[in-house]
């Protein structure tokens, strides 16, 4: 989605959805994997079958050799307890370290390659240039798993891919905990004092509307969003300009940018017309990590508590 960075140029492409390292060609899956009959284990008997963003995929056994082409479902993976099956993450898979990082791409997967790394199941997020239908045609079996639309879909994936890899009691465990910190992050939010904010994707300026996944987690803490008054926000991510950001003199300014591309409250100050903007002088810039602020795994609880964090901060 970004044309600054291969992340959020996923966001722009696809989630024009939830932002960079964001990737997704098509509304997210929505649907519970089928049950299966109990192991034992609490973890499901094999075979499974999921549906995916690419219709329902049976899976005939417990994959070992897992090729994650999505930086999201890779952090999805290790977090419920199936890292040890993953034998090969894309090139932007940076999230947790020990991932198996290759020269694999995402946005532009090579069939040939990919098949070379002996795949059992490959998950990716975006089916571009054919992959999904040239793995189908040699028997490896794929999951869709497009960018988040709504938290909802989050859990979701979670739990589909706990499914899958034979993880399902983990992946439900990580899909609650995850929900659960935060609705009581939200909960505990003051309402009173509606804030405005502004997110900003990369430093073009693009934005995120409340319509997007990002949007909505902003939502959760009563926050207005500027974007939403932009002349082509239909999009979802309209790009702002500095004269409409003034106007708007947003409370808080959020940054989605600080590691692809420097920025800070330092370095917004020095934009001409920033270093007037109440939230620049008031000290409510925040910057945020650019792989949270662009993925829907689980660490989307690391993206609440900043917010949450501001929020409470603005108020007081």
């Amino acid at each position: 989605m970004r044309p600054v960075r291969t992340a959020v140029a996923g966001v722009v492409l696809g989630v024009l959805a939830l932002a960079g390292c964001g990737q997704s060609d098509g509304a997210a899956t929505s649907a519970t994997p089928t049950p299966a009959a109990s192991d034992g284990t609490g973890q499901g008997a094999f075979p499974v079958t999921v549906q995916a963003g690419n219709g329902a995929v049976t899976i005939a056994k417990r994959p070992e050799h897992i090729v994650s082409l999505s930086p999201t479902a890779t952090e999805i993976l290790f977090a419920i307890g199936a890292g040890a099956q993953v034998t090969a993450a894309d090139d932007q898979s940076n999230y947790p370290p020990e991932a198996p990082k290759t020269s694999l791409s995402g946005f532009k997967p090579n069939v040939e390659a990919i098949v070379a790394a002996k795949p059992d199941l490959v998950v990716l997020a975006n089916d571009l240039e054919g992959v999904v239908s040239g793995l189908g045609k040699v028997g490896v079996p794929v999951l869709l798993e497009p960018a988040a639309a709504k938290l909802d879909d989050t859990y979701d994936q979670i739990r589909d891919l706990g499914a899958a890899t034979g993880n399902a009691a983990k992946a439900d465990e990580v899909a609650s905990g995850v929900k659960q910190k935060i609705d009581a992050l939200a909960a505990a939010a003051p309402k009173d004092k509606e804030l405005t904010y502004y997110h900003e994707l990369d430093t073009t300026p693009y934005a995120a509307t409340s319509s997007t996944f990002l949007g909505q987690v902003y939502g959760l803490f009563g926050l207005k969003n500027i974007a939403d008054e932009a002349p082509d926000a239909a999009g979802g991510y309209p790009k702002l300009s500095a004269e409409f950001i003034a106007k708007a003199d947003p409370d808080l300014i959020f940054l989605g940018d600080t590691k692809c591309c420097g920025q800070d409250a330092a370095a917004l100050a020095k934009r001409p017309g920033w270093s007037g903007l109440s939230a620049v002088k008031k000290g409510r810039v925040v910057g945020l990590d650019d792989d949270v602020a662009s993925r829907w795994g689980p660490r989307i609880v690391d993206l609440a508590q900043a917010v949450s964090d501001a929020v409470q901060k603005a108020a007081s």
